[in-house]
């Protein structure tokens, strides 16, 4: 690889005729048929001849082809004719001078069209890209009853802009760099200055020019190569295909790192309880937020250990069962072959499945596979006697409260864990699941996000923190903005109390 970069790094030689420098461009990129090359001249007497190179299907056609058109018409002087060269293609796109073939061929590969002039040791690249891409629609994975419906595409500059329309504020920087020897993808970093923790800015850069990769082709690529802790189950690093969500981190504090071509911006450093928060909580007034907070909350216990409580219950404490509902239970078990552990467990897995099942197959058809087989195989097990109908009340129960999360990957960690919690109550009971609850909290509380406490607001405890943690205070009460780090401007709202008087 590192000798390839440096065979390209030599300099473009005048001396070298046109089609030598054509031929060596053709060679390194390997006589792709996608590279295309068109002869034309400059000036009107054809003064100067010279080629486009470009890459099929990257750059706009018809403006290679009103360049080609006005060629001809470009006035040339004789001192310095290549100026006047780049400024007639300067009407038809930013253009930069490339020096050697590196640059040549990173221009190139990036959608630029390069045009050589004889006896020149200049090229110039035309920035005239044209990809397919997505229009922007609203995201699939946070959806909202009131708010904004734009969502990500997989164009980086489309999300950047998405992004300053929101903030229109000289103090948004947006730094660039390419990460992958071969993918070369380009990566921007977004944060407000005067409100970020300027180490934290650091601490991104540091941990960025340390990866020494062939390629970053999605988000989750370079996610994996950033995080704090790899032993851990729960994400560090927050996702989102929402622009007013990231305006609103970055308002926080927060850095933006935008990966060019997926539709996912990854937000540093990520709290715990922020994969609880959702775009609705500030579209909606403060007490209705404030409880679907708590019930968000309470979905967290049920998906967790929801079935392990049964477990537990049924098996080691029935004297916590009210009497009425014990006969019930024992009725439903009697001819049902196995323990209440293994009945769960096989509902569990058969629910993850059908769950995989509807993700992966064509939308209709998956949301009839998740919807109807769940039903139907339920509703048969119960009847063949292999499952109690309370085994599938409560698995259902604990389905139904995994899908309330709003984040996606904070749902993956949980349902990893409640097969722990299920194993741990059908050794020990109640007891194991206080011992594993105890385990989970030491862990969370050991986590870090780019040197944030993970569980920061809860442990170590913040109290202005407090007024949007799991209770979404008024927006006038809400003075300071809960910056994980040190900030020149704490202060994001002066308002006072709104009263009939004013």
């Amino acid at each position: 690889m590192s000798k390839t970069k440096d065979s390209n790094s030599v300099y473009l030689q005048p001396a070298k005729a046109l089609d030598e420098k054509i031929a060596y461009i053709e060679q390194v990129i390997g006589k792709s048929d996608d590279l295309v090359q068109r002869p034309f001249s400059f000036g009107r007497d054809h003064t100067i001849p010279a080629a486009l190179l470009y890459i099929d299907g990257l750059v706009d056609d018809r403006a290679l082809q009103k360049m080609m058109a006005g060629a001809k018409h470009t006035e040339l002087s004789v001192n310095n004719p290549m100026e006047d060269i780049q400024l007639s293609l300067e009407e038809i796109g930013h253009t930069e001078k490339a020096l050697t073939y590196t640059t040549i061929l990173e221009k190139l590969l990036k959608g630029n069209a390069i045009c050589l002039t004889e006896g020149s040791s200049i090229a110039i690249a035309i920035a005239i890209p044209q990809f397919s891409e997505r229009t922007i629609a609203e995201p699939t994975t946070e959806t909202v009853v009131r708010g904004p419906r734009e969502g990500f595409v997989e164009n980086m500059r489309v999300n950047t802009s998405l992004i300053r329309r929101r903030l229109s504020d000289e103090n948004l920087w947006i730094e660039s760099m390419t990460l992958g020897e071969r993918s070369r993808t380009t990566i921007s970093i977004a944060y407000v200055n005067g409100i970020v923790d300027k180490t934290l800015v650091e601490e991104l850069y540091s941990r960025l020019k340390r990866i020494d990769t062939d390629g970053i082709l999605e988000d989750g690529s370079l996610e994996e190569l950033i995080q704090d802790s790899f032993y851990t189950p729960f994400p560090t690093v927050y996702t989102t295909e929402r622009p007013d969500t990231a305006a609103a981190h970055l308002l926080e504090g927060k850095i933006a790192i935008i990966v060019d071509g997926t539709p996912m911006v990854m937000i540093v450093p990520a709290l715990f309880v922020h994969f609880f928060h959702n775009t609705e909580d500030y579209t909606q007034r403060s007490d209705i937020s404030t409880l679907i907070r708590i019930l968000r909350f309470g979905c967290i216990l049920i998906a967790l250990l929801g079935p392990s409580l049964y477990i537990a219950v049924t098996t080691f404490h029935q004297e916590l069962i009210p009497t009425g509902l014990l006969g019930n239970l024992a009725a439903q078990r009697e001819g049902t072959p196995f323990p209440t552990f293994i009945e769960t467990l096989l509902m569990e897995l058969t629910f993850e499945i059908l769950r995989e099942a509807g993700i992966r197959m064509p939308q209709p058809v998956g949301q009839a596979v998740s919807i109807v087989g769940a039903i139907v195989i339920g509703q048969a097990a119960v009847q063949a006697g292999i499952v109690s109908a309370a085994v599938v009340i409560v698995v259902s129960i604990t389905a139904i409260a995994g899908f309330v999360f709003p984040s996606y990957n904070i749902g993956i960690p949980i349902r990893i864990l409640r097969f722990a919690f299920m194993g741990l109550s059908a050794s020990f009971g109640l007891v194991g699941i206080c011992v594993g609850f105890t385990a989970l909290l030491l862990h969370l509380s050991s986590l870090k996000s780019f040197g944030i406490p993970y569980m920061q607001g809860f442990t170590p405890f913040v109290l202005k923190n407090q007024q949007d943690m799991i209770f979404r205070a008024p927006k006038w009460m809400m003075k300071e903005r809960p910056t994980p780090g040190d900030s020149l401007d704490r202060v994001r709202n002066r308002n006072k109390r709104p009263s009939p008087e004013q």
